[in-house]
């Protein structure tokens, strides 16, 4: 996993699992705390994610909103645009240009 930029937009890439959550979680709370205004996170380099990768997107959510920031996901691939959509976090997290959700294939 890779995470690169600064306080206001973040490209990750590679997988964001339990193995690179710690050092994820990390990098997006520092991001967070050193900044103002939207923080977007560009996932389109993303390969894939896991139950504990998503943990760490939902807390750097919370922990924008604490600060008075919002968390922006960019370039969210299909796979796991349909893994936000079948946990309803579509709902609650911004996605810039929203998700069509019929348009994603059913699983």
């Amino acid at each position: 996993m890779h995470i690169r930029g600064d306080h206001a937009e973040l490209v990750v890439g590679g997988r964001l699992d339990v193995h690179s959550a710690a050092d994820a979680r990390t990098v997006l709370h520092s991001a967070v705390d050193d900044g103002v205004g939207d923080l977007v996170l560009d996932l389109s380099e993303l390969d894939s994610w896991d139950a504990t990768g998503l943990g760490v997107i939902m807390g750097a959510h919370r922990r924008a909103g604490r600060c008075g920031r919002r968390l922006v996901l960019r370039g969210v691939p299909p796979q796991m645009q349909r893994l936000l959509v079948a946990t309803r976090l579509h709902r609650i997290l911004a996605i810039e240009g929203g998700i069509g959700v019929e348009s994603l294939p059913r699983v």
